[in-house]
């Protein structure tokens, strides 16, 4: 948490999670790298205290192979060799 700072003034709301915070990494302030529900709804409690990432604002990795990030801006899936498509987020896609 020493390298990210919550964004005060950018929140959004899920109508299944609750509200969700953003983040900024300390030296890449101009968006948000990060996001997450510190008070989430009780049938997702599990995601208090913990943080989500944009894979399109990081360099991601897991288990040593860089994730290709979900296609737009909006979301944030993480795409590996093991994962199978489509992807929403593509041309055509935005109404799943």
């Amino acid at each position: 948490m020493s390298v990210l700072v919550r964004i005060s003034e950018k929140t959004s709301m899920c109508e299944w999670k609750g509200s969700a915070v953003y983040w900024v990494l300390k030296t890449m302030t101009d968006r948000p790298v990060a996001w997450s529900y510190p008070n989430p709804f009780p049938e997702f409690e599990e995601l208090k205290d913990h943080i989500a990432f944009y894979p399109q604002h990081l360099d991601c990795y897991i288990d040593g192979e860089e994730v290709e990030a979900q296609s737009s801006e909006f979301y944030a899936g993480w795409i590996t060799s093991d994962l199978v498509g489509p992807f929403k987020g593509e041309p055509g896609t935005g109404h799943w």
